[in-house]
């Protein structure tokens, strides 16, 4: 499932997590990022025990999103081991993030 977190967790969450972590960064007023939101809940599901899943409101953890690079949203970052390994900016269509998960996954292996 797909989880909310802040700068005060993100490190224990996502950086410490040996196995694949996607974050999700947004804004909630922002279109795109309402329309890739119910996406990312279901990929989150599809995923389950695979990967694990979080999300991160930009306007309340400006310094992450600031340290991240984060630009524009909706913007998702794939970190394996606590380094990042892939993103997507920008309203990805679904069949790309699952190529991109898919691809993280077997590097996994």
């Amino acid at each position: 499932m797909n989880k909310e977190i802040s700068t005060d967790i993100f490190s224990r969450e996502v950086i410490d997590n040996p196995g694949l972590s996607i974050v999700r960064f947004y804004k909630s007023w922002n279109g795109a990022c309402q329309i890739i939101a119910p996406i990312f809940d279901e990929l989150s599901v599809s995923y389950k025990g695979q990967a694990s899943f979080y999300s991160v409101d930009v306007e309340a953890n400006k310094d992450l999103a600031t340290g991240y690079g984060i630009m524009d949203v909706p913007t998702i970052l794939f970190f394996r081991m606590g380094m990042m390994i892939d993103h997507s900016t920008g309203l990805t269509p679904k069949n790309i993030l699952i190529h991109k998960i898919e691809k993280a996954l077997s590097t996994l292996n």
